[in-house]
This record gives structure tokens, sequence and C-alpha cells, in this order.
């Protein structure tokens, strides 16, 4: 069936037809525009000033399903939509893909080599920055969900290719298997911190103690002004979750960056006192 525009769309030129799959990722890039009903993400009003014409041509360029649409051809903007900085050297990359179900990656400027955090889908124009960035000489993968086209970047950048032993069928072209959990460094200022929960191989990945890129292992709650663990999305051990996260507490980071779920920047101990919290809410979930 040919999906078509969903009535809870408000009125006007922009909506989101009914193929969307409640992903999220539209919202997350437009978010005093976009909502969600009836679970599905549906323009609340229409784009007005040119910073919201910017978010939703961002919403256009994120959706894995290609539903957000116009009734009326809309001129582009003239400034980049995607990759978006969230924080300095750290870039959301957008062209999130159907098969991670729209999970969201990154891109990081580093001066021994810039790292592809998770993969989106393969767009020509992304590759032309990631070319004008300087290319990629890793690609971090946090589990086996979200891998997206890692393959054609990795062959088109050369890049070395990192992912967990236990997830590791996902990705039969990785070059370097994080084994066990102990932490590992990628580079300097870049680790990998084993997180088995979510799935057996999990990963969440520590960049200057600054940036945590979760996965599908934490996010926060805009809802609930907290962080959160997806217990029904968790595909291994929520029990094993737990004890990541708790082990987790240990490490400074203001940023969290996830897959799934919103991003937020706290004060590195509010942000381990609100993790500290969550582990121990937990079990009773």
């Amino acid at each position: 069936m040919k999906p078509i525009r969903n009535p809870d769309s408000a009125l006007g030129d922009w909506y989101i037809d009914s193929a969307c799959i409640d992903c999220g990722a539209s919202r997350h890039v437009a978010p005093d525009l976009i909502f969600e009903r009836n679970e599905k993400s549906v323009f609340a009003r229409q784009p007005v000033t040119p910073d919201e014409q910017l978010a939703a041509w961002r919403a256009v360029f994120v959706c894995p399903t290609a539903s957000v649409r116009a009734e009326t051809k809309q001129r582009r903007p003239k400034e980049r939509i995607f990759p978006e900085e969230m924080t300095s050297g750290v870039w959301r990359c957008g062209f999130n893909a159907r098969s991670s179900f729209g999970a969201h990656s990154y891109f990081v400027s580093r001066p021994e080599g810039n790292l592809l955090v998770d993969s989106p889908r393969y767009a020509a124009e992304l590759t032309r920055w990631f070319h004008d960035a300087g290319g990629i000489a890793h690609i971090l993968l946090s589990h086996r969900d979200d891998v997206a086209d890692a393959d054609k970047y990795a062959r088109e950048f050369g890049a070395r290719v990192w992912i967990h032993w236990d997830d590791r069928s996902a990705a039969p072209y990785a070059t370097d298997l994080l084994e066990g959990r102990s932490p590992r460094t990628i580079a300097p200022g870049v680790r990998a911190l084993p997180v088995p929960g979510h799935t057996r191989g999990s990963v969440v990945y520590l960049l200057d103690e600054r940036a945590l890129f979760s996965g599908d292992s934490l996010a926060w709650s805009v809802r609930k002004r907290d962080l959160i663990a997806f217990k029904d999305a968790c595909w291994y051990s929520w029990t094993e979750q737990t004890t990541s996260l708790e082990n987790l507490a240990a490490y400074r980071f203001e940023w969290l960056l996830p897959g799934h779920g919103w991003p937020v920047c706290l004060p590195a101990p509010e942000m381990h006192d609100r993790l500290v919290a969550l582990v121990a809410r937990m079990p009773q979930m």
C-alpha cells in the first residue's frame, strides 16, 4: 500500500506519511516541530523561521523511510543540512538507515585520524563531506544492530572497522575485534568499553572523558528528563546491562550521544549521579 499523509500532522505543506516507523530520529533533529502522536512522528506545527525550515530539512534527510515530505516543492536551504555539529569536533551524520531502525551515527574529527561511530546509509553528499574533512581512519561499531553501510564506508576510505567478537557476525569485514569486558584504547583519547546487555557484544566509546557514544545501551528521555535504558529492546540480558551500566559509572563524561534516544549534555558529576540512580532503579523495572 502506498504511504499516505498522516492525518495527525498539522495542516500545511510539511507532513510525515504513514510509512513512519516511529524511530524518533526526525523528532531529535526538529524537536520544536515534530512530536509523537499515536506511535508515529507528525508535524505539530509548520516551520516558519529559517531555522525551523532548516530543522524540517534535517528531518527529511535523517528519516530512514523517506516519510518527511511537503505538498509543494520546497527550496533547499543554503546552509549545510548534515553533518550537524553537536559539540566541538563531533557531528551527527544524518542519513539514518532503515536497516538500523533509524539509529544515529556520528563523525569525529581527530588529528590522529577521523572516526565514524556506527554508520549512516551510504550517501554521495555525505561521502564527499567525509573526504573534505580528511577521510575516515576508524569505524567504531557499538553493536550488531547499527552497522548499516559501514562496509561501504570502510571500502571507500580504507578504514579499520571495530566491533566486539560477540557481535562479529554482523560485520564479517571487521578488521579489529574487541574481546571480553576489558577496556581497550583505539587511538589517543578514544577507548572502547564493552557493555554487554542490549546485545552480547554491545560496546560504548569514550572520547577524551568528554563524550560517550552509547549505541543502544543508554540514552536521555526528554519526557522523563532523565537517563534511561531500553528494557523492552534488550536483546541479550537486562541483568548484564545493569551490571554494565553500573561499571560505566566509573567513567567521566559530559555528552551522551546515543544511537536511539535523545542526546544530552550535563555536568559530569550530575551525569554520574543520574547514572548511579538509573542503575539502582533497573532491577525493579
